[in-house]
């Protein structure tokens, strides 16, 4: 199993009310148990790993605490974070035009971006009608669940 996927996977279950999962593909079987010592089992065919997830304190990339920083210096307005791990995209496709640039304009409930989170493609709305001041993530760039992402004034 990718290492990305089963750090998303390692990352969902500690920021929900699941307490256990269990996946089974071919290359493997993955268990993740949330507890007092949080420890998760990947089970290959020929052989047996154990690892344990960083702690979620700090931001996992050097890129999301540049992100935090930049926000932390601009205080003047609202900041829109990600609701999940995933990747970060300006728009539906590799093709299509952005859902937002610097300076548009947007309502409460408007579709400002795209986190890919386990092939799944959700639709992050903005929570606050205003105007698109700093975009804080490049286009197919990994988030952090709590990054922020954008600043609207």
């Amino acid at each position: 199993m990718d290492l990305r996927k089963l750090k998303t996977l390692i990352d969902l279950v500690s920021d929900s009310n699941v307490s256990e999962l269990e996946i089974t593909e071919a290359e493997g079987k993955v268990r993740i148990v949330k507890g007092g010592g949080a420890m998760v089992h990947a089970y290959s065919q020929p052989m047996y790993q154990q690892m344990q997830p960083a702690p979620v304190a700090a931001p996992a990339t050097p890129a999301a605490a540049a992100a935090v920083a930049v926000v932390e210096e601009a205080a003047t307005g609202h900041t829109v974070k990600s609701p999940m791990v995933g990747t970060f995209y300006r728009s539906s496709s590799p093709g299509s035009k952005a859902f937002v640039e610097i300076g548009s304009v947007v309502k409460e409930g408007e579709t400002i971006c795209i986190i890919e989170a386990m092939k799944i493609l959700n639709e992050i709305e903005a929570d606050k009608a205003g105007t698109i001041s700093k975009i804080l993530c490049e286009n197919g760039q990994a988030v952090e669940y709590g990054q922020p992402l954008f600043i609207i004034e």
